[in-house]
Order: C-alpha cells, then sequence, then structure tokens
C-alpha cells in the first residue's frame, strides 16, 4: 500500500465530518544507524542498545540495535505532514499532548516505519482554537505489530474570518 494523502485545506465542518476514519497513511521512513545515532546525541541517551550493535547483540541477545522510543515517536509529526488533512484557515499548529502512548514493538535498525491516523475527535475549545484528537498506529514495514499507538492531541489556531465593515448609509 502506498501513502495516501488527503485534501491539503479543508473546512472545520469537514474535518468534524471524518471522525471516526482513518484519514491517511504516510510514507514509509527508513531507520537507519545514522538516524539512531543523531536522535541519541541531541537526546543525551546513548544506551546500548541504540548504538552499539556488539554490546546489543552479546548482553542483551538482540539481533541488531534498536531506534528509541521517542525516536519513534518524535516522527509521527513528518508522517502527519504526509497523512493529514489542515483546517482551513489554520495559522499555526502545536503538540498539545498525547495519551495513552505504548511502544508495542522494537524498530530495529534499517527496518521502515510508517504512521496511520485516525481521526478521534475534533472540538472547538473557544473561537479559533480547535483540538484535534488522532489515533495513531506507527506500522513496522513486514511486523505483525505496530512500534506504538498513541492518542496524539493537536491544538490548530484558525485565522479570524475577514469581516468586510458595513458601509455606511449616504
Amino acid at each position: 500500500m502506498t501513502a495516501t494523502s488527503p485534501p491539503s485545506g479543508i473546512s472545520l465542518a469537514d474535518m468534524k465530518a471524518l471522525v471516526g476514519t482513518e484519514v491517511g497513511v504516510s510514507r514509509w521512513f527508513s531507520v537507519s544507524q545514522d538516524r539512531i545515532d543523531a536522535f541519541a546525541d541531541v537526546t543525551e541517551d546513548h544506551q546500548f542498545i541504540h548504538v552499539d550493535p556488539i554490546r546489543a547483540r552479546d548482553e542483551a541477545g538482540m539481533d541488531s540495535t534498536i531506534a528509541h522510543g521517542f525516536l519513534t515517536l518524535s516522527l509521527l509529526s513528518a508522517m502527519a505532514l504526509d497523512a493529514t488533512p489542515a483546517i482551513e484557515g489554520t495559522r499555526m499548529g502545536i503538540n498539545y499532548g498525547f495519551d495513552k502512548i505504548r511502544f508495542l514493538s522494537p524498530v530495529k535498525v534499517g527496518a521502515k516505519v510508517r504512521g496511520r491516523f485516525t481521526l478521534a475527535s475534533v472540538s472547538e475549545k473557544k473561537p479559533g482554537e480547535v483540538d484535534v484528537v488522532w489515533q495513531v498506529s506507527v506500522d513496522i514495514e513486514g511486523g505483525k505489530r505496530p512500534a506504538l499507538t498513541a492518542e496524539w492531541i493537536n491544538r490548530m489556531y484558525l485565522a479570524a474570518e475577514e469581516t468586510v465593515p458595513e458601509e455606511k448609509g449616504s
């Protein structure tokens, strides 16, 4: 299956109509040792199961090193850009948080992963502020179980609708 992309911008009403459906699937992302090592450097998490294939084999009985769970989680941003629509008029979006993150299967070096996005809810907190909640699953190419599942909350800030000033009577 190839990556699917919904329309680039949809109305808030159309987004709400998608609740309960799988909206998109991202392209595959390669998880190389270089990517794992770079993540280890940035996060200062150099645990041997991630960065030392010999120790991973000898001390942990693993076939290879594995990606950090947080590395896989961090790829969700790029995956979402591939697979989820923007609400028309969005001027900015932020990661608001996660609920129920579960790391279900290790991602071995050299694996490919992709994200599946099902829209769980869309709620307007106040005018111009919308929370979009995604049920996310990260597939491992050829794997039987996902690498992770999560409920991801994004907060979108919408531009104020332009209003046309009323003409004053003459």
